[in-house]
């Protein structure tokens, strides 16, 4: 999953980037509000951590445009907000809120804490009601980074679990490998090479060795699908 910060501390911007990133997220930054317009222009995220107190402006005017479709986020509907900000008074939180963020933190706050709430976020969109995901006899565990097929453990690398949960998050959908290389990889990723291909071909490998029914499946011309065997 793609993550963006909009955020003008620097050693803030660093340990959250560090703890996404260490949990398998795909992570963005913008310090303004100006080049958080640009990456939300050109790059599909799922969840947009966004401070209140920017050089450039307020966090709320962001938020509010995103969600009137002021800014023509590619994310659209689909992307969370989650407000990080010292400003913690009820005042704040409900106007924060009421311009359309899903979820509010103050600051200072845990980074188990924030992971939590991404998580959580995250889970509405695939319909979860946990931090598991279940398909066929695959389990992911997003809050451990665990998963397992059937009572085997798969040992995944990050971007190998990114892709795995995506697809869990959309069993027997289509995902284009151009879709993939939005949600699971960073800004610095290039769309040229075959680093999709490549890192679905070592989870299928991962997955047939483990054994059991659940597949990933080329669908020639479109992309992948995460399908149960009968």
């Amino acid at each position: 999953m793609r993550i963006l910060v909009v955020e003008d501390e620097e050693d803030l911007v660093h340990a959250v980037r560090l703890g996404l990133t260490r949990a398998g997220y795909a992570v963005d930054t913008a310090p303004d509000m100006a080049q958080a317009r640009d990456r939300l222009t050109v790059n599909a995220y799922d969840v947009m951590l966004l401070d209140l107190n920017l050089p450039d402006g307020d966090g709320f005017e962001l938020c509010r445009a995103v969600r009137r479709g002021e800014v023509p986020a590619v994310g659209g509907t689909d992307l969370r907000v989650l407000m990080l900000t010292a400003r913690g008074a009820l005042q704040d939180r409900v106007r924060g809120l009421d311009e359309g963020a899903d979820d509010y933190l103050v600051k200072p706050f845990a980074m188990a804490e924030l992971l939590a709430r991404v998580r959580a976020l995250l889970r509405r969109d695939s319909g979860g009601g946990g931090a598991v995901l279940e398909v066929g006899d695959l389990r992911l565990d997003t809050a451990r980074h665990e998963a397992h097929r059937g009572d085997r453990r798969l040992h995944l690398t990050r971007k190998e679990f990114g892709v795995l949960e995506y697809l869990m998050t959309r069993p027997g959908v289509v995902v284009s490998a151009e879709d993939l290389l939005e949600h699971v990889w960073d800004e610095n990723a290039d769309p040229f090479t075959q680093t999709v291909r490549v890192t679905v071909g070592t989870l299928r490998r991962k997955l047939v060795a483990a054994g059991g029914g659940a597949l990933v499946q080329t669908v020639v011309g479109r992309g992948y699908r995460l399908w149960e065997a009968s």
